[in-house]
């Protein structure tokens, strides 16, 4: 419990960048976008997380993929060639399966500039037995 109050004072959920960069309405599972200022090591470090594969270097549209809404045009002027750093991973509960990605840096939910930190979105499905 004390550990869910620390991770949830550490992030800020923000529907804006949700309705951005996520599917409109997911066919499964939902999603979410949070965004910390922690770096994007720290985050993927913390104890009890999620499994997360090695950092990759990707171009705005890889890391970002085409299911949101995003201005496609204004996300390629506001990393002018620089790439995101990406790390994903994912986590199994006894009721749910997350899939999380990290990015960093992140734009803003107006596509006007990078921020430091890391952006998480995490898709969210239930577990059946």
């Amino acid at each position: 419990m004390i550990l869910v109050l620390l991770i949830t004072t550490l992030v800020s959920c923000d529907p804006a960048l949700t309705a951005l960069f996520t599917p409109p309405r997911p066919g499964l599972g939902r999603y979410e976008v949070c965004t910390t200022t922690d770096p994007l090591g720290e985050v993927a470090e913390r104890a009890a997380g999620p499994h997360y594969g090695p950092t990759e270097l990707l171009e705005p549209f890889d890391a970002f993929g085409a299911a949101g809404s995003y201005d496609r045009a204004a996300l390629a002027r506001l990393y002018a060639g620089t790439r995101v750093r990406v790390a994903r991973g994912w986590i199994r509960y006894v009721d749910r399966f997350e899939s999380v990605t990290l990015l960093s840096p992140y734009p803003d939910a107006m596509l006007t500039r990078l921020l430091p930190g890391t952006m998480v979105i995490t898709w969210t499905t239930a577990v059946r037995r």
